[in-house]
């Protein structure tokens, strides 16, 4: 899984690679040749009493040294160029995939979960191919070469070498593999301590109001503790590797020393050929070292894989067209007909057969018991997800045939909760129009009976948003929320219950202002109140998913029982009437 996903992230940077393999290729071929000189130095050298070969030798190491040191600087450079590379590619690639999916695929993964897969499980896979290109190429080069430098020096000696690779290959090995699923438990364990922290950061006034902070540290601690778990039973997996290592390279150090005096002693081995043993035995080791210690990230990489590619290979349930319409093609007229929608996995349709009809100029009104799924209904029309029956027309056309920009200029979602991003107001106002100007900025929140406050603030329109609107009052972040789609002008507006935190005069204030600046534009409103739907055009009454009645308040009031039964639990019978 790991490499299939990056072999073809790595294409775009083949010249790099091919660098990268030539400078990795130099700086083995440096450290294989010192300690054949070393050994020329020692035996035609330092035994000989020959201090000009001790110079000549020593001039021709520090050069090759200098050179495996130059070679080795620009490999790294190289790798960690291409690594970080590889991830901001990868990262991107999952948050393009992200902003793509439905409320349905975001759901199915959580927002913690999605966090984590852009971040720490990428940066897992950017550690690990960093590794990889700046270690792995030079590692088995160097061991083969060890290997085959130490043959040309004494074959019996060599033998010794030679049992050293399997045996620590095998030691090591199986520790490796016992820490792969330790690896993915603790992904997934970062995942839950996320999600926990998350949930009580944003509903932080939620667990200080019902007093719930010692609940919510001992949820937050058995995270915690799950995640220690894990790590620490890998982490003793991982204290095994090196003093194994060690043992196996002492052991073997111990071996070419007894066998090698036997040599000299017997004049097949010169003093110098031992010393090079030495250092090929210390290079082997070293190298089988690397590939371990790349063999022991590998595991935490691969789990970060997996779970970026079950992101990547998500498909979104919401498909972009192949023809996408561009071109506005009417006023904005809303039609539903015969809709249907079912979650994946569930018995029974949360929409089942609506029929709405909604004409610019005019005002309809959805409303319903909770859970009759209203705000699903308006959710059909910018695409948040698509109906599973009937079709969602705008202007006679299927909006899964509309192109996204288009789609953006025409219909206008105040959802119900409103959400405003780190910034200023401006900032805020413009993330449907750009380039607005301040003008109809202030146009806008005058409308939205946002004006006021804002002027209040110590920067006005430049007043500091922090994330989510979590300086401003729930009020004032729906009022913003209302500014902001009418600083847009699209030609269908829908509003998701909008006005549930105002006050009642300021919501009659804000319906009269928007019904003179939505006059050419068709509304669609969503509401538990009936007072702020009893003046609309049309009323649609839901009922578990069906229309079960369309009218005005007065027909309504007269005939359905179901609306007639919501509005007297809110008004008396003769502020109904």
């Amino acid at each position: 899984m790991l490499f299939r996903l990056l072999a073809p992230r790595l294409r775009p940077y083949g010249p790099l690679l091919v660098l990268l393999v030539v400078l990795q290729l130099a700086q083995t071929l440096a450290s294989l040749a010192l300690p054949t000189l070393n050994a020329g130095v020692i035996d035609h050298g330092v035994l000989r009493g020959d201090t000009d070969r001790v110079l000549r030798g020593g001039a021709a190491m520090i050069a090759v040294t200098l050179l495996q040191a130059a070679a080795a600087a620009a490999a790294t450079c190289t790798g960690a160029r291409i690594g970080m590379g590889v991830a901001r590619d990868l990262r991107s690639e999952v948050f393009r995939r992200v902003q793509d999916f439905s409320a349905r695929e975001r759901g199915r993964f959580g927002a913690a979960s999605l966090i984590t897969r852009t971040t720490n499980d990428v940066q897992q896979i950017q550690t690990f191919t960093v590794l990889v290109l700046t270690m792995l190429v030079a590692a088995p080069l160097l061991c083969a070469g060890g290997l085959v430098m130490a043959l040309r020096q004494d074959v019996p000696l060599a033998l010794v070498l030679l049992l050293f690779v399997p045996v620590m290959t095998g030691a090591v090995g199986t520790v490796v593999l016992r820490m792969r699923p330790l690896f993915r438990g603790m992904q997934e364990r970062v995942d839950r301590a996320n999600r926990v922290l998350r949930e009580q950061i944003t509903g932080v006034r939620v667990v200080r109001a019902f007093v719930r902070d010692r609940h919510e540290r001992e949820r937050f601690a058995a995270a915690n503790d799950g995640l220690l778990t894990v790590g620490l039973r890998a982490g003793r997996l991982q204290a095994l590797m090196f003093p194994t290592v060690l043992i196996v390279w002492q052991l073997t150090t111990v071996a070419l020393v007894y066998v090698g005096a036997h040599r000299i002693e017997a004049g097949a081995l010169q003093p110098g050929g031992l010393v090079a043993f030495l250092g090929y035995l210390l290079q082997t080791s070293m190298s089988v070292m690397t590939v371990l210690f790349l063999l022991m990230h590998m595991p935490r990489a691969e789990a970060g894989a997996e779970r970026v590619r079950e992101v990547l290979d998500t498909r979104p349930s919401v498909i972009p067209p192949v023809h996408p319409v561009r071109t506005p093609t009417g006023p904005g007229r809303l039609d539903l007909d015969g809709v249907g929608f079912r979650y994946p996995g569930a018995q029974e349709s949360v929409l089942k057969d609506v029929a709405l009809v909604a004409r610019p100029g005019e005002t309809t009104a959805i409303i319903g018991s909770t859970g009759s799924g209203k705000s699903t209904l308006l959710g059909l029309v910018p695409r948040l997800f698509d109906a599973t029956g009937g079709e969602v027309l705008v202007d006679g056309v299927d909006v899964r045939k509309f192109d996204s920009a288009l789609m953006a200029r025409t219909v206008g979602l105040v959802p119900q909760k409103p959400y405003l991003f780190s910034g200023t107001v401006a900032t805020n106002l413009r993330y449907g129009k750009p380039d607005a100007t301040d003008e109809e900025l202030w146009h806008a929140l005058e409308v939205a009976q946002a004006a006021d406050f804002v002027r209040r603030l110590d920067d006005g329109l430049d007043a500091p948003v922090s994330q989510g609107g979590a300086n401003l009052s729930g009020g004032q972040r729906q009022r913003l929320a209302i500014a902001r789609v009418l600083v847009a002008r699209p030609r269908l507006y829908l509003f998701d219950d909008s006005f549930s935190a105002l006050d009642p005069r300021t919501d009659a204030r804000l319906r009269t202002a928007l019904r003179e600046e939505t006059a050419d534009a068709t509304v669609v409103i969503v509401a538990q109140r009936v007072s702020t739907i009893r003046h609309a055009d049309r009323i649609v009454v839901l009922d578990r998913g069906r229309t079960v009645g369309t009218g005005t308040h007065a027909s309504l009031m007269r005939d359905n029982p179901t609306y007639r039964e919501i509005v007297l639990s809110q008004l008396t019978e003769e502020e109904a009437a």
